[in-house]
């Protein structure tokens, strides 16, 4: 019993020790990659009949019409354009593609997580600009056993630095300070708390 009483007096101690979250976080030079489950509006300029709205499977693929088993996760939607201007080439004199993301979910390296007491623990696709209370807002904000103040944000980007998130002191005080930018790929643990 004395053990795991210091496992958790330890425990609670290091959460103290991180840092607290910088306030801005995102890249002025952020662009959408495109992940499953994304769909994509493919528009083919002065031909109608090639236009049309396409889902991206599980393996990160599309098929349109002249374009078979395309891989389209991990670009962005010019890019995906440009790939498909050059297989319409064969077909289509001049191609000029469009695509426009229409439903967002990306790659599964940029979501954001939250896990642990949240009340409705889920991903999130990643928003630039996006904060901790953007995200609070999107998951019903804490449960009732939730130690707001002791929750973390795990950053992906930076080799799974921790830091050190106030969502007590934001979501139920209202203190404004406490709101920080979320990263592409960012973790949000939220602890239980025992007292």
């Amino acid at each position: 019993m004395a053990v795991a009483g210091t496992a958790f007096v330890a425990a609670c101690s290091s959460l103290g020790n991180l840092p607290p979250a910088p306030a801005t976080a995102s890249a002025t030079d952020y662009s959408y990659v495109i992940g499953a489950g994304d769909t994509l509006s493919i528009i083919v300029w002065r031909n109608p009949e090639l236009s049309l709205s396409v889902p991206v499977r599980p393996d990160g693929k599309i098929s349109a019409p002249l374009v078979d088993e395309m891989v389209a996760q991990g670009k962005t939607s010019t890019a995906v354009a440009r790939d498909i201007e050059k297989r319409l080439a064969t077909f289509v004199r001049d191609p000029v593609v469009t695509v426009i993301v229409t439903s967002f979910v990306g790659p599964y390296s940029e979501q954001i997580r939250v896990v642990g007491e949240a009340a409705r623990p889920q991903f999130l696709p990643f928003r630039q600009k996006m904060t901790v209370l953007d995200v609070m807002i999107a998951v019903g904000g804490l449960t009732d056993f939730a130690d707001g103040n002791g929750a973390t944000i795990v950053r992906t980007a930076e080799g799974n630095k921790q830091y050190s998130v106030r969502l007590k002191d934001l979501v139920r005080r209202g203190d404004v300070s406490a709101n920080v930018e979320m990263r592409p790929g960012d973790i949000l643990i939220i602890p239980q708390s025992f007292f």
